[in-house]
C-alpha cells in the first residue's frame, strides 16, 4: 500500500533519505494570510516535522478570497489557531504549533529560534527586517516573499549570503508601497508566490541548495506571465550582515505601536504584557457595547468603535488610524 508520501519520495529530487529529512525538520511561517496559509498548507502536506505558525491576526470576510486555509465559520478567529485546526486535520502526524503574538524584539529570539527555517508571510516591512536581523545573529536561512496587485517577488536569505539589508538599505517611507488594501490584489499570484517559496523552503530543507550559489531576488507577474531574476549582491558596508548592528532587534521600545497594512486599524502591545482573562473583560464591557467573548479573542464593539481583545493584553482597535486615539480607548476600555 501506498503511505502519505509515495508520490513525493519516489521523486528523485527527494526520495526516502529526502522525506527522512523534512520529517526532523521545523519551520517557522511568520505570518498566516494569503502567503502564510499557502506556504503552511504545502509544507504539512510535504510532511515537514514541525510547523510553528505566528500570526497576531484574525480572519475577517476579505480574507477568504485569497487565504485558502480559511473558510467563513473562521471569521473572527485568530489566524494561527483557525490554520491549525485545518492543518491537524490534514496531516495528524506532524507537529503544529500555533502562536497567536505580535512578533517583536522582545519575544522573536526565542520564538523563531525553534527554527531551522524562517518562512516569509507577513505583510509589514518592519517584521521583515526584525526577522532579518534575527536570523543573521542565529545564522538561520530564511526566504522573503511578497505579493501584491498580479506580481510578486521572492529571495532566499541564507548564512553568510546578501541579506535583505543588503536589498533594502533603508525602510520605504510609510504609506509609499503599495499594499493589497490599496492596489488590490489577484488571488492567484499569492498562490503561486507561496508555492515558489515552499519549493525553495524544501530545498534549503534537503540541503539542495549548491555552495557559492549568489543570492537572488525573482520578480513574477501572474498577468503578463513574466519572470525576472536579478541577482543581489552581499554589500561590505550592511550594518546587519557585515557590521552586525541588529538595530531592528536591539531597540529599548517597550510599548508596541503599530498601524495594520492598508488599513484604518492600530495594534497596540502593552510594555508589560499580563494575561488577561477574557471572560473578567466581558463582564467588565457587556454594559457598555456589544460583547463576543471566545477562549481566544474579545471583540467588543460601540457605535464608534470596534477592539479585537487578546488574551496576553495586545488589541487591535478598528477604525482609527491615530495613534494617540487609540492609545485613548485602550486606556478607556483596557486599562493602562
Amino acid at each position: 500500500m501506498y503511505n502519505r508520501y509515495s508520490r513525493q519520495t519516489i521523486l528523485q529530487n527527494i526520495g526516502e533519505e529526502g522525506q527522512e529529512k523534512l520529517t526532523k525538520s521545523s519551520v517557522a511561517v511568520v505570518g498566516c494570510g494569503a502567503l502564510g496559509s499557502t506556504v503552511s498548507n504545502n509544507l504539512a502536506r510535504a510532511g515537514v516535522g514541525k510547523l510553528i505558525i505566528i500570526d497576531r491576526d484574525f480572519v475577517e470576510l476579505s480574507n477568504l478570497q485569497r487565504q485558502m486555509l480559511f473558510d467563513e465559520d473562521d471569521v473572527d478567529k485568530p489566524k494561527a489557531i483557525a490554520a491549525c485546526g485545518k492543518l491537524e486535520k490534514i496531516n495528524s502526524d506532524i507537529e503544529i504549533e500555533p502562536v497567536v503574538m505580535d512578533l517583536n524584539h522582545t519575544n522573536v529570539e526565542n520564538v523563531l529560534g525553534k527554527a531551522d527555517l524562517v518562512m516569509d508571510g507577513t505583510d509589514n516591512i518592519l517584521t521583515r527586517m526584525l526577522v532579518n536581523d534575527v536570523c543573521d545573529k542565529q545564522e538561520t536561512p530564511w526566504i522573503y516573499t511578497g505579493a501584491v496587485g498580479t506580481s510578486g517577488m521572492t529571495m532566499n536569505i541564507l548564512p553568510g549570503k546578501a541579506c535583505m539589508r543588503c536589498l533594502y538599505p533603508t525602510i520605504p517611507k510609510t504609506g509609499s508601497p503599495p499594499t493589497c488594501d490599496t492596489l488590490g490584489i489577484l488571488n492567484t499570484i499569492t498562490t503561486i508566490m507561496g508555492s515558489m517559496e515552499t519549493t525553495e523552503a524544501l530545498k534549503i530543507l534537503l540541503g539542495n541548495i549548491p555552495e557559492g550559489t549568489d543570492s537572488s531576488l525573482r520578480i513574477y507577474d501572474a498577468w503578463s506571465n513574466s519572470l525576472d531574476e536579478v541577482v543581489v549582491h552581499k554589500n561590505e558596508e550592511c550594518p546587519c550582515c557585515m557590521e552586525k548592528n541588529y538595530e531592528y532587534l536591539e531597540t529599548d521600545d517597550r510599548e508596541l505601536i503599530t498601524s495594520s497594512c492598508g488599513r484604518s486599524a492600530i495594534q497596540i502591545t502593552p510594555a508589560d504584557p499580563k494575561e488577561l482573562s477574557l471572560d473578567e473583560m466581558a463582564d467588565k464591557l457587556e454594559s457598555l457595547g456589544e460583547v463576543k467573548n471566545t477562549s481566544f479573542i474579545l471583540i467588543f464593539k460601540t457605535e464608534n468603535e470596534e477592539i479585537f481583545l487578546f488574551k496576553d493584553g495586545r488589541a487591535i482597535i478598528k477604525g482609527t488610524s491615530n495613534e494617540k486615539a487609540a492609545q485613548s480607548l485602550y486606556a478607556r476600555y483596557v486599562g493602562t
